[in-house]
């Protein structure tokens, strides 16, 4: 049995085509700024990062603090993130000038003869430096002056699950 339909729509007519609206995404509502977060893949998997705040592109900007546990100012997406329920104070920690602009490698763009040129170092734009800088420097005087008990030594631990960790009883 095929089904006959009344109307058909005229050939000249164009079809508009349907295009998805990019909505911005929406931060998790647990995550809130000074959030201790667990990073869950990458080249820091496993180390536990103070979340600052949500950039426009959607991702999350987290830092170490460099000085304690060595990971950089960063952007996460919040899926390879687990957020605990440890907060860090974020005041006096001034995240107003980072965008994603600053994490564009203006270098990245490849010559072709690139491939000779792997042995030397990468330098880190003056930029993101200064602004790695100012943010360790704030994010460490409030872990300092924090209340809770051993701070420190948590951020710089790493996160890691053995075979008998039962994650669902877990309680982060």
């Amino acid at each position: 049995m095929v089904k006959t339909f009344n109307w058909y729509p005229a050939e000249d007519q164009k079809r508009q085509v349907r295009t998805k609206k990019r909505n911005p995404t929406k931060l998790r509502k647990s995550i809130e700024a000074g959030s201790v977060l667990i990073l869950t893949s990458g080249r820091y998997r496993g180390q536990r990062v103070v979340f600052l705040k949500q950039l426009e592109s959607g991702l999350l900007l987290v830092s170490g603090p460099f000085k304690i546990n060595g990971v950089p100012l960063k952007r996460v997406n919040q899926v390879y993130t687990i957020t605990t329920s440890t907060k860090v104070s974020t005041k006096g920690v001034d995240v107003s000038k980072i965008t994603d602009a600053l994490f564009k490698d203006k270098s990245a763009k490849s010559k072709g003869r690139d491939i000779f040129k792997e042995n030397e170092k990468k330098t880190v734009a003056p930029e993101r430096a200064a602004a790695q800088k100012a943010v360790d420097e704030a994010l460490s005087k409030s872990i300092a002056a924090d209340k809770t008990p051993l701070l420190k030594e948590y951020l710089r631990a790493r996160f890691t699950l053995t075979r008998n960790d039962r994650v669902h009883a877990m309680k982060f």
